[in-house]
């Protein structure tokens, strides 16, 4: 299926395989190409995902954004938000909490624990019945790390992009204050594309705003977030063009992402604003 031309450019993409879709707030899918039903690894695609589930948490009185987590001065908020100072891989401080904007691996891996001690409930699982079960998302699991283990196909992760364009598991306010800057000012390098001044992040998800160079198209609003993976995966949500593309592959994000991805997104854009 695709009414949209512009995602068949993807089978230009040097990868092996790759599947791409897009769907509007109302759950209306425009177009998909390529193997919607095939699981990739999302490596850390996952970490909206989590965010998801740790936002669920909230909102049921599990866990508070502003209660301790991580380390000494750090909230979930800070983990949320790649402020807590932990370094990238590794369970070490390496700045003040809201200091730098330090994207963490070990951040989304403490939020986990934190979760999973606070409902007893191991972090996969609490995902699973917080966001994978309502959603339907039958073909999605977290093998591993909240920050980088999920597996998921297109068809299932636009299901969680109509979620969050138009949210029922969540209060409409909270995935607001996702979307929107935490510790605004706040610089960091985002991974892949070098030192951002600054570097806006919401909570789990990273927020396009005036970023130069960046993963997604010229004609992205600055209000659009989402995530990337290095295992050459995307997720965008753009709420001025009120829809979302998610693009999986199986080849390790590098220069060809770079060069390939924001021409296609604003391929889409162009040809979804008629």
């Amino acid at each position: 299926m695709s009414s949209l031309t512009s995602l068949a450019s993807i089978a230009t993409w040097p990868v092996p395989t790759a599947a791409a879709g897009v769907v509007r707030a109302d759950g209306t899918v425009l177009g998909t190409h390529g193997p919607v039903g095939r699981r990739f690894p999302l490596a850390s695609v996952t970490k909206p995902l989590a965010a998801y589930a740790v936002l669920v948490a909230y909102e049921e009185g599990a866990v508070e954004l502003d209660e301790p987590a991580g380390p000494p001065g750090s909230t979930v908020r800070h983990l949320l938000a790649h402020t807590s100072g932990l370094a990238f891989d590794e369970h070490r401080v390496t700045a003040p909490p809201g200091d730098r904007r330090l994207y963490s691996n070990a951040g989304f891996e403490q939020l986990g624990d934190h979760l999973a001690k606070a409902t007893d409930i191991p972090f996969a699982e609490y995902l699973r019945q917080a966001v994978l079960e309502p959603l339907g998302m039958a073909d999605t699991s977290l093998e591993g790390s909240p920050a980088k283990d999920a597996v998921s196909t297109v068809a299932d992760l636009l299901r969680f992009a109509a979620e969050v364009q138009a949210p029922r598991l969540l209060d409409p306010r909270t995935v607001a204050q996702a979307m929107s800057v935490q510790y605004p000012g706040t610089k960091g390098v985002l991974p892949g594309y070098g030192h951002q001044n600054p570097n806006d992040w919401g909570l789990g998800f990273e927020i396009r705003d005036g970023k130069s160079p960046h993963w997604t198209g010229a004609g992205s609003s600055p209000r659009t977030f989402g995530h990337f993976g290095q295992s050459g995966t995307f997720l965008w949500i753009d709420p001025d063009a009120g829809l979302a593309t998610v693009a999986l592959t199986d080849r390790a994000f590098g220069p060809w992402a770079v060069e390939a991805w924001p021409p296609f997104t604003d391929a889409v854009l162009a040809e979804t604003r008629g």
